[in-house]
């Protein structure tokens, strides 16, 4: 009989039970558990990078300064030939520039060879005894008996002299100045110590302090290296976070951007398509509705004609909504620019929706500033502009409202136009919304006529694409006003008339269309100027 399955554990957690941390604390988390695997796996308590890097330093530092000990070990020699016997002296020259050699050349393959762990520690042992060598030669010759008859003031000198030199070298590998330079201290600290004397003794005192003085040093020097070689690995680490951010956001922004020209152009293709049998059956039910052909022997059918032939009205308005902020969207919208008179259009536009606010019960006033010059702009984009704000003042104030309409100057010496209501009023949060494409507000939704939300984008855009500024204030259960000013280069009396003094010349391929677009402009600008 077979051992029943064991149920899992179920660990429950406490109700105080902090939350997952957030990516920030997850990221320092798994930082620090490297960092400590990397000191654990380093020969140095640092990075495994780190210590190459800190190697490669302590090499280039070598080979750069190989000249400048290759003088200091010739002209000790020359200086050691006065006590010693000449080939004494040259034998330990020529040991010492081979040992010195050899460092040189171990640093040089290190340089060239394939970084890897197991690499790096062993090219740290290798330098470490070559160091250790290299100090070795100089403990020898500092011990000798026929120095026994120096000073202690030039021993100790020369054993300064060779330490300080030392420890700057190796300053990027304290193991390795610590093997160059403890063999000379403690040659001339046992020399001087066995000698008797007070100033020896005071001597010996002195360099093994200078001796741990050089060490600090060393130290000190390792622990600066170190901590630049930190700051630029984590600035090499946020470079790369940045570049990564960067990339993942220019792919965002690709795809957005993509999408949006699909759209754009799915909206005016299928605008296109629906446009074609939409003329049919708005062409239809107008048959039907006026009964061309005879009455309808059901009278409900010809509410039914009517119906459909609003309903088609109104689904042609949207789509051509649509196709004008396709064409603002794509950049392919033309401004079809003449000379327009801006309180003629509001006044026309006042006319065309009078009917629709009386049966609303609501009251228009007009105030508008008089002998006002034509505006040099597209008489349609403005008749869509003042037509969409218009509409919707009307749309959502409340029965026995008003809408105040009005056309001026501006400080600036442009115009302006303001559509002012006492509806509802918008949220200041939701305005940016409302000016959004297919946005829409609170207000909107609750509204029973509900629009697509596209009026106020593309008067928003018209304007913009006049060079004049679209501004909406609204306040919840006190109203919304709009304004919309144009700049002053656009009103005629402010441009700037043609001179006819100088002479004409031959109009060439390249200046005849603006020659042409100068002669045809001049005369209406000249009459607009009346107004």
């Amino acid at each position: 009989m077979s051992k029943p399955a064991e149920r899992p554990e179920i660990v429950e957690l406490p109700a105080d039970a902090p939350a997952l941390a957030p990516a920030s604390q997850r990221r320092a988390a798994q930082q620090r558990v490297r960092e400590a695997r990397d000191r654990l796996t380093s020969t140095s308590g640092t990075r495994p990078a780190f210590d190459r890097e800190l190697l490669r330093q302590y090499a280039q530092t070598r080979i750069s300064a190989s000249y400048i000990v290759m003088l200091l070990v010739v002209a000790t020699g020359l200086m050691l030939s006065v006590w010693l016997h000449a080939l004494a002296a040259g034998a330990w020259t020529a040991g010492v520039l081979c040992i010195h050699a050899a460092i040189v050349r171990n640093c040089s393959n290190f340089l060239a060879d394939q970084p890897s762990l197991a690499a790096t520690r062993r090219w740290r042992t290798r330098f470490v005894l070559l160091d250790l060598l290299y100090g070795v030669c100089w403990m020898a010759i500092l011990i000798h008996p026929a120095l026994a008859e120096v000073s202690g003031t030039l021993m100790m000198f020369l054993m300064l002299l060779v330490i300080a030199v030392s420890s700057m070298l190796a300053a990027n590998l304290p193991v390795a100045a610590v093997a160059v330079t403890a063999p000379v201290t403690v040659a001339i600290t046992l020399s001087l110590a066995l000698s008797g004397t007070l100033d020896n003794y005071l001597l010996a005192g002195f360099a093994v302090a200078a001796e741990c003085y050089f060490v600090l040093l060393a130290h000190q020097l390792h622990s600066t290296t170190l901590a630049t070689l930190e700051a630029r690995a984590e600035k090499d680490a946020l470079i790369g976070e940045l570049e990564q951010a960067k990339s993942i956001s220019d792919e965002a922004r690709y795809r957005a951007e993509a999408a949006n020209v699909a759209k754009s152009r799915f909206l005016a293709q299928m605008s296109h398509e629906l446009r074609t049998p939409l003329n049919a059956i708005l062409g239809f039910s107008e048959v039907m509705k006026s009964e061309i052909f005879g009455v309808h022997a059901v009278p409900v059918y010809k509410e039914y004609s009517a119906d459909i032939h609003n309903s088609g009205v109104h689904l042609l308005n949207l789509i051509n909504e649509i196709l004008d902020l396709s064409r603002i969207e794509a950049g392919r919208y033309e401004l079809n620019e003449e000379a327009v008179a801006l309180v003629h259009v509001i006044a026309d536009c006042h006319h065309l929706l009078k009917l629709r606010a009386t049966s609303r019960g609501l009251t228009i006033h007009e105030v508008f500033e008089q002998n006002m010059p034509r505006l040099w702009a597209d008489e349609r984009a403005i008749r869509q502009v003042v037509l969409n704000l218009l509409s919707n003042a009307i749309k959502f104030t409340p029965q026995g409202g008003d809408i105040w309409l009005k056309a001026g100057w501006t400080a600036s010496g442009g115009q302006y136009l303001s559509v002012k209501d006492t509806g509802s009023g918008i949220p200041e949060n939701e305005i940016p919304i409302v000016l959004a494409s297919f946005g829409q507000g609170s207000n909107s939704i609750k509204s029973a006529e509900q629009g697509a939300g596209l009026g106020l984008p593309i008067a928003k855009n018209l304007i913009e694409m006049h060079g004049g500024t679209f501004t909406l204030k609204s306040k919840v259960r006190i109203g919304t006003e709009v304004i919309v000013t144009f700049p002053p280069e656009r009103v005629m009396s402010a441009l700037a008339p043609l001179s006819d003094e100088a002479p004409p010349l031959q109009p060439d391929a390249a200046t005849a269309p603006a020659q042409e677009k100068r002669r045809l402009r001049k005369p209406i600008m000249n009459a607009g100027t009346g107004l």
